[in-house]
């Protein structure tokens, strides 16, 4: 049997009761009383109390538990109990610990400290509980997405990271000399990539990171995340919108089935999550700036003096945080806000034939002030429209030849969304900064470690 298949893990130990084990990982705490030692092991899939008898191990063995600091690295041997009252509900009576790390003077104990200090300290501070449990329902979340695109018909295609034009626009870019050929640029979408994609196979979605060079400090803004894309062939905004609401159904049930150990260490309120079911809530971005005019949520202006007043909110003006938080407090669950203002939005959607003032767009809104998860839209699938378009914001007609192209050979209705994996994983775990959901954050005034 291959080495990896012999070995124990935490949560799994419920099919080994009665059998003698060995748990390879890192000391979480240890405590001592008299002759008894008790050491909580964690190995990345859950904490395990080890209990040293001395009577019944040889005096090295028991040395070797009493030397044992936070985070020193071991193999313990024993055999599996039931315990209520142990964490995870299961013991390991010990009969042989093995040291392979002493660990000194580890920076990250059971105290209190500051979050500048825990993000200096990242790659330590992920062994936490919380940071633990947290990662534990991202990688879930990732699982879920690709189970769900899988399952329905789609292909992963990838989408370039270096690209020779912008997608949403140019002020957010990250530059970089690329060889002889000028400039490129880090990939903030891999939407226009998976357009031709969807020509050749239908159904596709990217997934993978992306940069934004935005100046923003709140806590959903990172520089650098992860984000899956579907694009459809032959879907328009309501076949757009059905397939997010599946989606973010699948992902949420598929995370409480499977993660609910790592809610509950969250102190997660699962029965909002419970709720998360189709349909979901949807209303149009006019009768939205009517609700928010109706219930007296402002707008921040600034005059030419620099003074801020208030006003009612102006049809035509892009929702921020603070419109998009007040929106939701009447949901439960999530809303699709759909039919923006063309002008606020990128120049490769679709006009409403109905209302050209207006974009074929939609955001889903998540409830609990998480704001937006998901941007999408019918994309422009005519060529003079999309070049018209491409003129107006003047973008480099000669650098989106190619794309052009889609709308000349063969050109159907297509839609397309994409999906912010660490604003989704916060909302789901409820954590208060965006810092928290991905392994190492890079954020506009930090990218160490």
């Amino acid at each position: 049997m291959s080495p990896y298949k012999s070995y124990q893990t935490i949560e799994n130990l419920a099919q080994a009761v009665g059998q003698h084990v060995t748990l390879r990982g890192w000391v979480y705490d240890r405590t001592g009383k008299g002759k008894l030692q008790f050491i909580k092991l964690r190995d990345g899939s859950g904490i395990c109390q080890c209990v040293v008898f001395k009577p019944n191990v040889a005096e090295e063995v028991f040395a070797n538990a009493e030397q044992l600091t936070q985070e020193s690295s071991v193999a313990i041997s024993g055999t599996v109990r039931a315990e209520e009252r142990a964490p995870g509900g299961f013991e390991i009576d010990v009969t042989d610990v093995k040291i392979y790390s002493i660990a000194k003077d580890y920076p990250i104990t059971p105290k209190e400290h500051g979050t500048e200090f825990l993000m200096e300290h990242r790659h330590l501070w992920l062994r936490s509980s919380r940071q633990h449990a947290i990662m534990r329902v991202r990688s879930s979340v990732i699982k879920a997405i690709r189970d769900f695109f899988d399952g329905n018909g789609f292909r992963l295609m990838d989408s370039p990271l270096l690209t020779p034009n912008a997608c949403e626009g140019t002020s957010t870019l990250f530059e970089t000399e690329y060889f002889d050929l000028g400039k490129a640029y880090l990939s903030q979408s891999g939407q226009l990539y998976a357009e031709a994609s969807a020509m050749s196979l239908g159904r596709v979605y990217t997934f993978g990171p992306t940069f934004r060079a935005e100046r923003s400090k709140t806590r959903r803004h990172l520089t650098e995340f992860w984000m899956v894309e579907p694009e459809m062939a032959f879907f328009d905004l309501n076949d757009d919108m059905d397939l997010a609401e599946d989606m973010v159904e699948y992902i949420v049930q598929y995370v409480l089935k499977t993660c609910q150990k790592e809610l509950a260490t969250l102190g997660r309120d699962v029965s909002k999550l419970e709720a998360v079911r189709r349909p979901f809530y949807r209303m149009s971005y006019t009768e939205a700036v009517e609700w928010l005019n109706k219930n007296n949520v402002k707008l921040n202006k600034k005059q030419a003096d620099g003074t801020e007043i208030q006003i009612d909110f102006p049809w035509g003006e892009d929702f921020g945080a603070p419109q998009e938080e007040a929106i939701m407090q009447q949901f439960d669950k999530p809303c699709i806000i759909h039919r923006y203002p063309s002008e606020v939005k990128a120049f490769y959607m679709k006009r409403d034939p109905e209302n050209t003032k207006c974009a074929l767009a939609m955001d889903m809104l998540a409830p609990e002030g998480a704001g937006e998860i998901i941007g999408g839209s019918q994309r422009e699938d005519d060529h003079d429209l999309l070049l018209e378009r491409i003129i107006h914001e003047n973008l480099p007609q000669e650098a989106f030849q190619w794309y052009l192209d889609l709308r000349k050979y063969g050109s159907v209705p297509h839609s397309g969304f994409g999906l912010g994996v660490e604003r989704t994983v916060k909302w789901i775990t409820g954590a208060e900064h965006i810092r928290e959901v991905i392994p190492f954050p890079r954020m506009i005034y930090r990218i160490v470690p």
